[in-house]
């Protein structure tokens, strides 16, 4: 297992303060123990434009993970998902309109319409 703490995001990835905050409180919310659980941000076949972003808890990370650190939350990342993530930032977005979390990721070349699919 890999474990970064870069607060730039110049490696792995990064997540904003208001997402760390919101993810913290769903896992406290679910009983996890948030020194070692955290969340899982992964990538899968699927939507319009060929991939997705999957997100989960886990109560721990896997032997080939990267694990990274960003205001006390724990991002899991498996080796596949990270080809394709590497650099990204993971935001919280709130409003009446596209409350939710949120991946920016500069490896995308195009996406669908609705943001939740993409292609590298």
């Amino acid at each position: 297992m890999s474990t970064t703490e870069d607060p730039t995001g110049q490696a792995g990835i990064s997540v904003t303060e208001q997402a760390a905050a919101e993810a913290l409180s769903l896992l406290e919310g679910e009983g996890l123990d948030t020194d070692i659980a955290g969340l899982r941000l992964y990538v899968q076949q699927g939507g319009c434009a060929g991939l997705s972003y999957g997100m989960r808890f886990d109560h721990e990370p896997e032997e080939d993970d990267t694990v990274v650190e960003h205001h006390n939350l724990r991002v899991f990342v498996d080796p596949a998902s990270m080809n394709y993530i590497e650099g990204s930032r993971l935001a919280y977005e709130g409003g009446l309109q596209g409350e939710g979390f949120h991946v920016e990721n500069p490896n995308v070349v195009s996406e669908c319409g609705c943001g939740e699919s993409f292609r590298t």
